[in-house]
């Protein structure tokens, strides 16, 4: 990491001083005291205790008063005021780009939120700018006062060129060489693509080996208890995508880890209030299960940051020390680092956290200095957070669209039965419906769209490569009027937009490509509320807190315009890897048959 102030040692380099420190030989930087301490390797409170913090590590644990300052004495202390004091917590699964903004600008709500180590996985970016724009999110990463691993994207395209069009396509000698040349690349990220895997695909399998003769676990996305055994007979060791209890049961007795995600109850992430059922209701052990947050809206992370997640796995029976546990130690443990985060025991890092009775964080220290005060940054965080990693201008230059696209398929002139997409709460699957059409002569489109409850949903490629346009009908999405569009449509990351007439989708398009990237909504020609992601038309350049107020004003438009879906979970409409049907650039594809259908077909 670059920021210096924020730099912890390595332990081999330390030692020495760290026990010299815990003997009482030398005096510690800092002394929080007046604590109560979570451990999570006993999952037991300790009363009237005190940390010991020396170079950003944790040289001891002590009684409350075990430490006599010497008169002249240069060490900090802060008194807790009988608070908890329990190790950072460590999100094991999430993508920073779903945040629509920079690493550097991650690290502020995370923090907030008692967030010291992240392990993102940036197929986003991937996608957009294959290897390079995992590079720079890498270099962006290390600006940011934040300790960030990654687990290296395993599906570019996610469902491979007869799909859809992406930017970028990861092979896996180019995956290969992102391990070799970072040592943040700790994992495989989640394979997306596990029909393929579990068919005995050569290049997904290919891609396994990368991570595998390299002894890096492999992190899995498997929907369809059928596939379980597969994935994990194939490598993947671990999945945040357990739906329920059943399923849940299924990925721990193959010895899967289940990252338990948990999201705003709105949204399609709150998976985990059913698949924690796995232990209180069917008893396994919680011993490989780990909490995470996947993606979350700019806004929506200060609120629902990983302490969020697990205050939701206590409401749902847990006991709060295993909870905590379940954030921090199990995570950690994981990926193999449980030797350095995770605990607050000697020679750990000092990421450390101060937590009121309601286990909400109060204060966060990063390497033994303190970023977060009384739910606020501190003036040092502040000043790291003002400098931010730039992106090159090749970033700022991806959003490529068609000329004169048309965004409307052209009326039926007979019958026809329609191959239709139907959105159903909480978002992540789409239902596939056929639904017959007969245009009366008198009607046009407003007409046979308002008679049949359905709205147009188009995808337009943006990598300057084909130039497709897909049609589709979306029913059940809510749209009143106007449209709405967006350049994160997963996981290529084309253009999607939905909407009642050609005129609204073609401003919504085109201030997408004058944004160079964002999303939008149109009501009556004109835009009434955006968000601008000019970095691969994903990401947003500006702090944390201007991203997540944008965000909100572009969630209120959107309601109001009457989307039942969220758009994080219109984004997921052209993502061809979760049942029943989705739309890209190539059209209507089935999952898991993997066929592209046609819109009309005979009636």
């Amino acid at each position: 990491m670059s920021l210096t102030r924020f730099s912890v040692p390595p332990l081999h380099t330390v030692t020495r001083s760290l026990a010299a420190v815990a003997m009482g030989r030398e005096a510690p930087d800092l002394v929080i005291t007046g604590a109560r301490v979570l451990s999570t390797y006993t999952e037991r409170v300790l009363v009237e205790r005190e940390v010991w913090v020396k170079s950003g590590r944790i040289a001891a644990v002590k009684p409350a008063g075990a430490f006599k300052r010497a008169r002249g004495s240069t060490v900090e202390r802060f008194d807790a005021r009988g608070g908890i004091v329990a190790p950072g917590l460590v999100d094991p699964h999430l993508h920073i780009e779903s945040s629509m903004m920079t690493a550097c600008a991650y690290a502020e709500p995370a923090l907030l939120n008692g967030t010291t180590t992240i392990f993102c996985d940036s197929h986003e970016i991937g996608n957009v700018c294959d290897a390079r724009g995992i590079e720079w999110m890498l270099e962006d990463a290390r600006r940011a006062p934040l300790s960030i691993f990654l687990t290296v994207p395993s599906t570019v395209p996610a469902t491979g060129p007869d799909f859809e069009t992406a930017g970028g396509d990861l092979t896996p000698a180019k995956i290969g060489r992102l391990f070799d040349r970072w040592p943040e690349a700790v994992a495989l990220g989640e394979k997306m693509d596990f029909v393929q895997v579990a068919l005995g695909d050569a290049r997904s399998h290919a891609v396994l080996a990368e991570a595998l003769r390299r002894g890096r676990p492999v992190s899995g996305h498997i929907y369809g208890r059928e596939f379980v055994a597969a994935g994990a007979a194939s490598g993947v060791s671990d999945t945040h995508e357990a739906i329920d209890r059943e399923i849940s049961d299924d990925f721990l007795e193959n010895g899967v880890w289940v990252f338990l995600r948990g999201g705003p109850p709105t949204t399609p992430w709150n998976s985990l209030p059913q698949a924690i059922k796995a232990v209180t209701e069917l008893g396994a052990s919680p011993k490989r299960v780990c909490v995470c947050t996947d993606d979350r809206d700019a806004d929506d992370l200060f609120i629902f940051g990983l302490d969020w997640v697990t205050r939701s796995a206590i409401e749902a029976g847990i006991r709060p020390t295993t909870a905590w546990s379940m954030g921090s130690l199990h995570p950690a443990t994981r990926f193999g680092m449980d030797g350095d985060i995770g605990g607050l025991a000697p020679a750990r890092r000092a990421d450390i956290v101060l937590l009121d009775d309601a286990y909400k964080p109060q204060c966060t220290w990063y390497g033994g200095e303190l970023v977060v005060r009384n739910r606020r940054i501190t003036p040092v965080l502040d000043r790291a957070l003002s400098r931010r990693y730039r992106y090159p201008r090749a970033a700022y230059q991806t959003v490529k669209l068609p000329k004169s696209p048309v965004l409307t398929p052209e009326l039926p002139s007979g019958p026809v039965v329609a191959n239709v997409i139907r959105t159903a709460l909480p978002g992540i699957i789409l239902l596939h419906d056929q639904v017959r059409m007969e245009p009366r002569p008198d009607e046009g489109w407003p007409e046979l769209l308002g008679r049949l409850g359905l709205c147009f949903v188009t995808v337009v490629e943006r990598h300057g490569k084909s130039g497709n346009v897909a049609h589709g009908l979306l029913r059940d999405f809510g749209l009143r009027e106007g449209a709405v569009a967006s350049s994160v449509g997963h996981d290529a990351h084309n253009i999607i937009l939905a909407g009642h007439n050609e005129r609204d989708m073609q401003t919504a398009l085109a201030e997408v490509g004058r944004m160079r990237g964002g999303v939008c909504v149109v009501r009556s020609g004109r835009v009434v509320a955006k968000v601008a992601l000019p970095v691969a038309g994903l990401i947003s350049d500006k702090r944390a807190t201007a991203v997540a107020a944008e965000t909100t004003r572009l969630k209120r438009a959107w309601k109001a315009a009457g989307c039942t879906l969220p758009y994080m979970g219109f984004n997921l409409i052209p993502l061809a890897v979760i049942p029943e049907i989705r739309i890209t650039d190539k059209g209507l594809v089935t999952v898991p048959g993997m066929k592209i259908l046609p819109l009309f077909a005979p009636a």
